[in-house]
């Protein structure tokens, strides 16, 4: 399995690369607002390995509803941190729950956009909780660049790359990192 995420990512990178802009905004010639969050994240040329965790899961469905969700939608460069082995453990049936918990992390309820979360930042003097589809609680923070970074339950940081993208049942905010619950997962 991590021969074909290296594949994809062999793939997929130089079309990525050419895609930037340069710009953190919510532009994209991928996702189309119109569209579901799990139809556009099955055609985002930089989405595929979270699409596949989706689909091993029972929360396509979710992900599909009428919403509105937010998702942060690790990019897939964000899962080389994964340990080896974790990845193709995650895709095995007898680690379903695991990767349902995985990826139910990486959503909330309701439409946050970045506006939105910067505004609970300031409300919360630096940080902002905000608990998840896993009943998890993720934190966010604004550091030195003016980022918005997301901290999972064990630490780790995820940047938000691309924000405010416009589904039909929510929004997604393209993030560096696969975020973690506090159960140690990865």
């Amino acid at each position: 399995m991590k021969k074909l995420l290296l594949l994809i990512s062999i793939v997929f990178c130089p079309a990525l690369l050419l895609a930037q802009t340069g710009s953190k905004s919510s532009n994209t010639t991928t996702m189309i607002p119109a569209n579901d969050i799990v139809k556009n994240i099955s055609v985002a040329p930089n989405t595929h390995t979270f699409y596949f965790f989706i689909q091993k899961t029972n929360l396509a469905l979710t992900y599909t509803s009428r919403g509105p969700i937010t998702v942060f939608v690790p990019v897939d460069g964000g899962f080389s941190d994964m340990p080896t082995g974790k990845f193709d453990s995650l895709a095995k049936p007898a680690h379903i729950w695991e990767l349902t918990d995985l990826v139910a992390y990486h959503a909330i309820a309701g439409q946050l956009k970045a506006r939105d979360i910067q505004k609970k930042i300031n409300k919360g003097k630096g940080i902002a909780t905000f608990t998840t589809l896993s009943g998890g609680k993720l934190f966010a923070k604004i550091d030195s660049n003016s980022n918005i970074v997301l901290i999972d339950g064990n630490g780790g940081k995820s940047t938000i790359s691309q924000f405010d993208i416009k589904q039909n049942n929510g929004i997604v905010h393209l993030v560096n990192k696969v975020l973690v619950p506090k159960k140690k997962l990865i």
